[in-house]
This record gives C-alpha cells, structure tokens and sequence, in this order.
C-alpha cells in the first residue's frame, strides 16, 4: 500500500514539476504524508502490544540486555572522567565535587552490572538452554519404577517447556519483521532520523532473535534424540522389573499354596486345641519368614539395599502406627516431665466433650481418669461416675488442665449474687468477704505454704491467697462475685456452703435485697407508667 502510495505521488510530482507544485498542492500531499505516517504509527503500537503479549520473557532478556550494554558504556565513560580529572594536581572546588559524584555513580553501575553480569554477553543465555539431562539411575527393585517414571515425565515436560519458547519466540520473530518493515516505511515518507535509527535497531534485534531461533532449533533436535534414548532405557527397566515383580509375585503365590494347605493337613490330625493353635502360629511365622527371605533375595544383592528396604519399612510402620508411637512418646513426657501423676485431678475436652476426673493410672499408651462429681458434671456433662480412657498423644495436641500439680493441692472457686440497686452494696461486699474468709481459711493457710513451696520450681509474682470480692454493675443490679481457695477435689461442697451462708445473711439485712429479673404490668391507662432504673425493673 505505501509503495503504490510512493509511485503515486512521485508521478503527481512528475505532472506537476515543470512548474513547481503550487502551495496547495504542496500541503495536500504533506498532509496525505502525515496521515500514512500517523497509521503506520497506529500499526506500529498495535504490533508492540502483540509482542508483549506473545513473549514478555523473550523482550525482557533482550531489554535487560540492552540495559547491561548501556550500563557498561556509562560506566566506561565515568572511568574515563575519574582518571581524567585523578590526573589534575590542583582541582577547584566543583572539579572535586564532580569527582565524588562519578566515584558514587561508578558504584552504584558496578553494582548493577554485577546483577545483570548474566546478560552483558548473551541476551538469551538462560532461555536457550534445554534442561539438563543428569545421569540415568539404574532400575533395580519395584521403588526404583516409580523413580523413572517421574524422570521421564520430568524431562519429558521440560522439553515441551521448552518447545513452548521455542514457538513464542518465532511468533515474535513474525512481528518483529512486520515491526521492521513499518518502521522503514515510516521511513521512507518521514526522514525523521529517529525513524531511521528506529528501523536499524529493530533490524538488529531482529538477528538476534532469528539467530536464537536457529540455536533453539539445533538444540531442541539434539534434546529429543537424547530424551528418546533416556525414554528407551527407562522403559527397558521398567518392563525388567514388572516381569521379575511377576515371577516373585508367582513363587509367593506358590509358598501360600502349601502353607494353607499345610494348615488344612494340621487342623485334621491334630485335634488338641492348644496344640493346633501353637502349629497354627508356627506355620504362619515360618510362612510370613520365608516370604520375607524371598523377597530379601530377589531385590538385596548388598547390605545397602537392605538398610533402604529396612528404611522404608520402619517409615510405612510409624506412618501406619504413628499415633501409638505419639502416645509412647508422650508417655515418657508425662512420666519423666512430672505434668501430671497418678492421683491428681486433671481437665481434658476429647471429642468435643469436658472431662474432670482424677488419675488412676498412666500406662505406655494412655491414661485412665475416673470421673467425679464436679461443676462440669453438673453443669454440662449431667453424667459423672465414668472411666474415661485419655491417649498420652493428648499432652501434645489438647490443653489439659491440672487442678492438684505438684505440692498445689487447691484451686480459685467462686459465687456470684445480685442485689438491687438500693441495697448497700458496701455491707453486702463486708458481708461476702466475712463469708468466705470463715470457710476457705484452712484452705487459704495450707495454699499459702504450698506456692512458697512452688516457689522453688516456678516463676510466681502474684502470690495473694486471701479471698477476692469484686462488684459490677449489671442490668438487673450489681453483682457481688465473692473469690475463694478450696479443695480441689470437693468444690461443689464448700460452694454450697458458702452460696447459702451469703444468701441467709443477705436475708438478715434490711439494706440488702437480693435481685431478680422482674416486670411490673400497667392495666389501666389513666395510670401514669414510672420510669424505670434500667431496661427490666428491679425489684
């Protein structure tokens, strides 16, 4: 199209050129130049948008190369200047501020041409390298099978890898020539010396790229006699050891036969029971042995294998029992870590549900807890009395609670009671606190000599071990929560004790009325409804 375009207006010009072409003339046809060139502009955008899109990786080694070149020229420049001005004796001022300025920038361009030393020689260097074929493993025994299966689906991806490439590569190399060709179009209606030097670096990258797709082409060939001469050999072994697999499977086959056979002999002439059961185990034992020695004989021809072979089967045996060996190790933790002992009262939730119960025993394998009446049973589980069997494995995957470790043979235990808003919540606190103090001192006394006893193995900073009151305000009233030691084996006793002491002494107060959720009913509208305290009324 632009030829025809070129003829065209040379014989416009021809037609016209014995007088001069008239000004009009002259804007027409530098307007019908500008409009080619703004189109051919358009294709040329058009095609770098494809180029990205078809071979980012390939623009970006080539760009990168491109970057180390121009790093390198800039940095030969600096050299250059430095030696230059090292080479005056006497510099003024700005000659010793220019000097620094290049010896930073000389640093700073050696840095990046030591990121970018891979590209200064070969634009391609890494994409036009093929994977690497490493040596051929030998297959000897049924494992190795699935080891050269993987390699050949390895290798055989990686050369489809690097077809891949290969074919993006000539995509781009179709785009480039139509980039080159527009821009020499451009070219040749604006003598713009951009465009030229636009079409001479397109030309050059251009060679490149096809002689990279001539190295690809050479290499890809080599590639795929190699890889098929890798896929014979694997295939080769592997065909080796699915037939000597066959004969070993038919001769186990065979020593099954006679055995079971052997068994049927023995369970006719032998008519003891005991005596059949100890035949029947013996022939089994020597069965499961001598199974054992032929495969042992087929695959180990030196000790090597057989420390692989012992290898994966103690890794199948503690894949397949790994929670029995968990429990074992988790039984040397509870035993020689002294957490948790015979006799103390421990908290585990399994399987979803709350368990508090007291050690009775700590074997190789778990733990077995029997299950007193607690708050939790109470409160949650409504069942107690059960013998709760708890894996050791337990102390590393679940939080278990120990209410008696160690010399600590008390806990913290609680009641709550609300009073209204009008009641003196001051004497009720007095109230509360006497309360407890009375029945939880026996316990406060023997807590506070057991944690100067911990004291010795723990960290402890706070060490308060006389009864807490604390008040909140709710909606309903203000909560007195009284806080107390207690045994930890017989909470729910001293908890009722002290709920029904408190209660009693409340009743005793005319300043203290204990509160409850209420709702006060209005029947007649001439009466006026009273705002209440809060939300629900209490009364």
């Amino acid at each position: 199209m632009i030829k025809i375009f070129i003829y065209l207006t040379l014989a416009y010009s021809l037609l016209l050129g014995a007088n001069g072409l008239s000004k009009k003339a002259k804007l027409e046809l530098e307007d019908i130049k500008r409009e080619q060139v703004s189109k051919l502009l358009s294709e040329i955008k058009t095609l770098e948008e494809k180029i990205d899109n078809e071979g980012s990786v390939w623009i970006r080694s080539y760009s990168s190369y491109l970057t180390s070149l121009e790093v390198r020229e800039s940095l030969e420049k600096i050299r250059k200047r430095i030696k230059q001005l090292q080479r005056k004796g006497k510099k003024s001022l700005s000659q010793k501020d220019e000097l620094d300025a290049l010896k930073s920038r000389e640093m700073i361009l050696s840095s990046q041409i030591e990121k970018l030393k891979n590209n200064d020689s070969s634009p391609f260097a890494t994409l036009l390298t093929p994977p690497n074929i490493d040596e051929i493993p030998t297959i000897t025994n049924p494992f190795d099978i699935f080891t050269g299966i993987s390699l050949d689906k390895t290798l055989t991806q990686g050369f489809n890898d690097y077809i891949v490439k290969k074919n993006e590569l000539s995509k781009i190399i179709i785009l480039l020539r139509s980039e080159g060709r527009v821009y020499k179009e451009i070219a040749l209606l604006d003598k713009n010396v951009i465009y030229q030097e636009k079409a001479e670096d397109k030309q050059n990258q251009l060679e490149r790229f096809e002689s990279a797709l001539d190295t690809m082409g050479v290499t890809a060939d080599v590639y795929q006699k190699r890889l098929d001469i890798v896929r014979v050999n694997i295939e080769k072994n592997v065909n080796a050891q699915i037939m000597k697999m066959a004969q070993i499977g038919v001769i186990i086959l065979v020593v099954f036969i006679i055995f079971f056979l052997l068994k049927k002999v023995v369970k006719k002439y032998i008519t003891d029971n005991e005596r059949f059961y100890m035949a029947n185990k013996i022939i089994t034992f020597a069965n499961f042995i001598l199974v054992l020695f032929i495969l042992f004989f087929s695959y180990i021809e030196n000790a090597g294998y057989l420390v692989t072979i012992l290898g994966f089967a103690s890794a199948g045996i503690a894949i397949a029992m790994k929670d029995w060996f968990m429990s074992i190790l988790g039984w040397l933790v509870i035993v020689f870590g002294g957490s948790i002992h015979v006799g103390d009262r421990i908290r585990v939730i399994m399987d979803g549900t709350e368990y508090v119960g007291d050690v009775m025993d700590i074997s190789l394998l778990r733990m077995t807890i029997f299950e007193d009446i607690t708050l939790t049973t109470v409160s949650i589980n409504r069942r107690a009395g059960r013998i709760v069997f708890i894996p050791n494995n337990f102390v590393f995957t679940r939080m278990i609670s120990n209410y008696s470790h160690h010399s600590l043979k008390t806990v913290w235990d609680g009641v709550k009671i609300t009073i209204t808003f009008d009641s003196n919540h001051k004497k009720a606190m007095h109230i509360a606190k006497e309360v407890t103090r009375k029945y939880s001192k026996g316990y406060t006394d023997i807590t506070r000599k057991q944690l100067n006893k911990l004291r010795n193995n723990y960290s402890l900073k706070n060490s308060n071990v006389e009864p807490r009151i604390f008040s909140f305000i709710e909606p309903n009233g203000i909560v007195i929560d009284a806080w107390y030691l207690t045994n930890a084996y017989a909470t729910l006793t001293l908890r009722s004790i002290i709920s029904t002491e408190i209660v009693d002494m409340f009743n005793q107060e005319d300043d203290i009325t204990i509160a409850y959720p209420t709702q006060k009913l209005y029947l007649t509208k001439d009466e006026e409804p009273r705002m209440p305290i809060a939300e629900n009324e209490v009364d």
